[in-house]
């Protein structure tokens, strides 16, 4: 019997379904997110499984695991994200803003794979075979052991996997795979969610590893329902300006390793290459006794990263003064600002502000707030801090400057580069106590630490 087809409203944030539209999503209460689809009911019953195929309990203590399990891309920043390398098995997602590089990372992640005798398929929905030729030409040479595919009926990709058996297989993009058993077009709620659980049956059946490509919205978040993101292993971000040579590969959900990683690259003409030392590519080009400037250092999963931390303040010509931000949390500034003018009388009620986390880096770590707080007042005071001075410490609405996580691992970094002083709270300071590479001044308020720049 033909199946029926019936209305229903999807969330596209989380995937709820309702029979009628709603403003606000009854599952998360997100508002105006619901998306009318059409979907069939009646289907014909399905088959009965073999009982030779049903699967059967295994005791926990039965599963075998060990580092072996992993597969290692070749490409050590891709490798930190992940988690050691790729589980077999596993399902990747990577997201990213159109053209940051997402598709030339994979294709170099296969050429990897392919040379240690991985068998992969690359299959594109987007793209030609000989747009992927050209791309590769850039790139290098590539073993017999990448094949390409150029198909979007999800039917006719899972005969093909179920037949080649490969070891790893890229889907570029999810938007465009569709599956003939499910109504709606290619990308909607209902065809991407479908789409996806499709590919993880066969990921997990088979001992797959995917890695699937996702559009972004315009919020930095992947098209899509967020129940997308809950299906899959690991959720990687690939962040940057695309007119800047950096990228920052962010692990945002990772069940095999630890989160909040991040991988740097630089995008080349080749390609892209890895940033093995990041503080010393993030602080190239910082300008020598400069006022409102200040280095911070900041923990990114396991990783610590020195920034330099910008702030212009000026005499404002309007009535309301102006504040702009660019890889910091404005809300956060203006915050820091109100403590400034409050605690230590600092009048910026009549001056705009401008904050700019050099390299173009996104940092929400409240670690920063004392190195922006003396970035700001070196600015107003036309006062260079100094070019061998680090800071970091979070910064109380009463002024007080509170420890941090890992101060231990920020001091060796500043160390290691070649700073002489560090600021930072005192608890964290008498914790670490006296080293002989770098001299530690703990301050217990932020009015201890702008001292240091009057003097």
């Amino acid at each position: 019997m033909a199946a029926k087809k019936k209305i229903v409203f999807f969330c596209s944030e989380c995937g709820n379904e309702s029979a009628k539209w709603m403003g606000q999503c009854p599952a998360c209460h997100a508002w105006n997110t619901m998306v009318e689809q059409e979907v069939g009911t009646g289907a014909a019953a399905k088959k009965a499984r073999p009982m030779a195929e049903v699967p059967k309990p295994v005791v926990l203590s039965e599963i075998s695991l060990g580092e072996e399990d992993r597969v290692r891309t070749g490409i050590g920043e891709l490798d930190r994200v992940l988690g050691g390398g790729v589980v077999p098995g596993s399902m990747v997602l990577v997201g990213g803003d159109p053209g940051i590089g997402k598709s030339t990372l994979l294709l170099q992640a296969c050429r990897e794979l392919a040379a240690r005798g991985q068998k992969l398929l690359y299959i594109s929905g987007e793209e030609s075979l000989k747009q992927i030729r050209m791309r590769a030409d850039r790139l290098g040479v590539f073993s017999d052991g990448l094949r390409l595919l150029c198909e979007t009926d999800l039917g006719e990709i899972s005969g093909i996997l179920k037949q080649e058996h490969p070891d790893i297989v890229v889907i570029d993009s999810i938007q465009t795979m569709y599956n003939e058993e499910v109504s709606g077009t290619p990308g909607s709620v209902s065809q991407v969610r479908e789409s996806t659980a499709v590919l993880l049956q066969l990921s997990k059946s088979l001992g797959i590893s995917i890695f699937i490509v996702g559009h972004v919205t315009k919020e930095g978040t992947v098209a899509g329902p967020r129940i997308l993101e809950h299906m899959v292993d690991t959720v990687l971000y690939f962040e940057g300006d695309r007119h800047a040579s950096y990228r920052i590969l962010r692990g945002v959900k990772n069940r095999f390793g630890s989160t909040n990683e991040i991988g740097v690259f630089e995008m080349r003409q080749n390609g892209l290459e890895e940033v093995e030392n990041p503080s010393e590519y993030l602080l190239s080009g910082r300008p020598e006794n400069a006022s409102g400037t200040v280095t911070a250092c900041s923990i990114e999963g396991t990783r610590p990263i020195l920034l330099e931390v910008q702030a212009l303040v000026c005499q404002t010509s309007f009535g309301i003064p102006r504040r702009q931000s660019a890889g910091a949390d404005l809300n956060r500034i203006n915050l820091l600002m109100a403590v400034l003018e409050k605690r230590l009388g600092i009048h910026l009620g009549q001056c705009d502000a401008y904050v700019n986390i050099a390299g173009g880096m996104r940092i929400a770590e409240p670690a920063l707030d004392l190195a922006i707080a003396m970035a700001v007042v070196s600015s107003f005071l036309n006062v260079p801090v100094g070019d061998k001075l680090l800071a970091f410490g979070e910064v109380g609405l009463s002024g007080e400057v509170r420890g941090v996580s890992q101060a231990e691992v920020r001091v060796a970094e500043a160390a290691k580069l070649g700073y002489e002083i560090c600021v930072l709270p005192t608890a964290n300071a008498e914790r670490i106590g006296k080293t002989k590479d770098i001299r530690l001044i703990g301050v217990s308020s932020v009015r201890d630490a702008i001292a240091l720049i009057k003097k």
